[in-house]
């Protein structure tokens, strides 16, 4: 089998799955951000009632520009919302907020997921930072030297992507209980909430199975 059939059967696939989980996230990220919650709450102000209600009161709230740039900084306790999403109170605003509100609880109870994602943060920022290299020298030169440093490369991406599954699937789930328990969205806001970070959680499926493939794909090339 030529390297054609296996990139055909192993990574076109994927490029596809990574297209669809795109595509999924932004329709349904556009659809419930149209949506407003009914108490008015802000995003900001959604992220805050989640972390003061499990006792976080040192994690900085921030703006910052972009769409969909929301994320938690744990060496530096910063949660940072995209501005739609700090300012906003849709639906899809407080999913994203409450979020990573939840990535800031699993800091503070010392989930075990994200220490171990944290840990791995400069061997991935390594391993990604030679990705070019991989690629050019690899796929279209045929350096069979590079192709062992990629099945290296993509094997800690690998690990990483897995490693990241459980901690956004939690930090959802979190989400959604938190902003139901606290009162910040009704019984029927729920489905807004779900139906947007579900969507967001395909990303890093799509993700994980991606860097898989690629794994798997330099393996066989490296065998041959």
């Amino acid at each position: 089998m030529n390297s054609l059939y296996y990139f055909a059967i192993l990574i076109v696939p994927t490029i596809i799955l990574g297209i669809w989980a795109q595509n999924r996230v932004s329709s349904a990220y556009k659809k419930w951000s149209q949506v407003s919650s009914r108490g008015g709450i802000r995003g900001y102000e959604a992220a805050d009632a989640v972390m003061r209600s499990a006792g976080i009161t040192d994690v900085q709230i921030v703006e910052i520009p972009g769409h969909l740039t929301d994320h938690y900084d744990p060496m530096h306790k910063r949660l940072a919302l995209s501005s739609e999403n700090y300012r906003g109170s849709s639906l899809a605003a407080l999913g994203v907020a409450a979020h990573e509100a939840g990535h800031a609880i699993q800091h503070k109870v010392g989930y075990k997921a994200l220490q171990l994602r944290m840990s791995l943060i400069p061997i991935t920022n390594f391993a990604s930072s030679l990705l070019p290299f991989v690629i050019i020298g690899g796929f279209f030169f045929g350096m069979f030297g590079l192709i062992k440093l990629g099945v290296l490369v993509y094997l800690v991406l690998t690990i990483f992507q897995l490693v990241t599954l459980p901690v956004e699937f939690d930090a959802s789930r979190r989400a959604k209980l938190q902003l139901a328990g606290l009162g910040i969205i009704s019984e029927d806001e729920k489905k807004g909430v779900a139906e947007t970070l579900t969507a967001a959680g395909w990303t890093y499926v799509a993700a994980f199975v991606s860097t898989l493939a690629n794994l798997v794909y330099l393996l066989l090339l490296s065998r041959r």
